[in-house]
């Protein structure tokens, strides 16, 4: 029967060991990989090294680090879990893994970089277990989300479910502009409002809302009309634009400022029965004048109070627009940058049609001249922000 010992020397004639210095020295060719317990790895940990338990390695490891061929430099506390952790790492096919020697110890006595990780507390493990389960999220992302900054133009239709599950997602600040108050026509589809706001401002109806949803969101409200004067300065700091406006002059001003400000714009419209969602991301896709050169006339744009609009839509939309949000904020999958997302709820069908950058855009083409920011008003009849 073997011993413990006589298993270390078993695993370690079959692995690679490497001192500190040399992992140090070419840092940025490893993926650095933690196998300490939680608490160890809360005193102090090397930055950038993925945190995986040893107990959990074998389960979790594929979802957390899918290259294999990826050069992977194990630590632990002492470099004895690390020789282990290395050679179950190459009985699962990982084809160049390295264990430290001496382990984080000696990499702190060898005075090596080192920090005290940032972690989530207890109470938002809990609220976001969901979220730390994904592989493509984990807790750098929900650190991620809740270190973005997301402005919602509109408390409407669109501007409710956005913000609700924005807010529910852990998006650490949220601003809100709209300057309109809650009317009980509203609440057919605005799921922000209630009943016993009815006369409130809307902004501090969405403000009670999301704040008594997740109380790690700061809200930022903004109880004015959007305009040439004030919006520069209401964009900057945001990561990130959801557009819930209905009109034209607000979108051509919201589009002129976000390639000012080079912020992408998550765009969603809806009208009846149908909704369209796209991303502009500043000379990365198409822009809104890259897609809609020209406004229709007044009489071909009417807004959803003159033509109306199914309840369940700006849900679905808004709710698409939220998910689009969190790819551009976390860098996941494939955003809807020059692609046009449709879909006809009477039909329940989505359809994509793809957008290309114009390159005579008078505003992110090759020879745009400067950008102006100005009011358009006399585009075409405005409409109150937030349909």
């Amino acid at each position: 029967m073997s011993s413990p010992r006589d298993l270390l020397h078993a695993a370690k004639a079959e692995i690679r060991e490497v001192e500190p210095s040399a992992v140090a020295a070419d840092l940025h060719r490893y993926a650095l990989l933690d196998v300490r317990e939680p608490d160890e790895y809360l005193q102090g940990a090397i930055p950038g090294a993925l945190h995986v338990p040893r107990g959990q390695l074998e389960f979790s490891i594929e979802g957390r680090l899918p290259d294999k061929t990826a050069r992977v430099a194990v630590y632990c506390a002492g470099g004895v879990r690390s020789v282990f952790a290395a050679k179950t790492l190459q009985d699962l096919g990982y084809t160049d893994v390295v264990s430290v020697v001496g382990g984080f110890n000696r990499w702190k006595d060898e005075g090596l970089s080192w920090a005290t990780p940032r972690t989530l507390g207890t109470d938002q493990r809990q609220r976001y277990h969901r979220h730390l389960l994904l592989p493509e999220v984990g807790e750098k992302g929900q650190q991620k989300l809740l270190d973005s900054k997301v402005l919602l133009l509109g408390a409407g239709g669109l501007g409710s479910p956005a913000a609700i599950y924005l807010a529910a997602a852990g998006v650490g600040t949220l601003g809100v502009i709209d300057m309109d108050v809650v009317d009980s026509s509203n609440l057919q589809r605005q799921i922000l409002h209630t009943m016993d706001r009815v006369g409130m401002r809307k902004v501090d109806s969405a403000r009670a809302a999301l704040e008594a949803l997740n109380p790690d969101v700061t809200v930022h409200t903004y109880d004015t009309r959007l305009g040439a004067d004030n919006v520069l300065d209401i964009f900057d700091g945001y990561d990130v634009i959801v557009d819930g406006t209905d009109n034209f002059p607000t979108r051509y001003l919201v589009n002129d400022a976000s390639l000012l400000k080079r912020i992408p714009v998550v765009h969603g419209s809806i009208f009846r029965f149908e909704g369209q969602v796209t991303v502009f991301h500043p000379y990365v896709g198409p822009c809104y004048r890259c897609m809609i050169p020209e406004p229709p006339p007044p009489e071909l744009a009417p807004s959803c109070a003159e033509a109306g609009v199914l309840g369940v839509l700006p849900g679905i939309v808004g709710s698409i627009q939220a998910v689009e949000a969190i790819k551009v904020i976390l860098g996941l999958g494939d955003p809807l940058v020059g692609r046009l997302l449709t879909y006809d709820a009477l039909g329940q069908t989505f359809r994509s049609f793809n957008v290309r950058r114009d390159p005579a855009c008078p505003a992110c083409g090759e020879n745009a001249g400067p950008i102006q920011i100005a009011e358009y008003d006399d585009l075409c009849m405005p409409h109150p922000v937030g349909v």
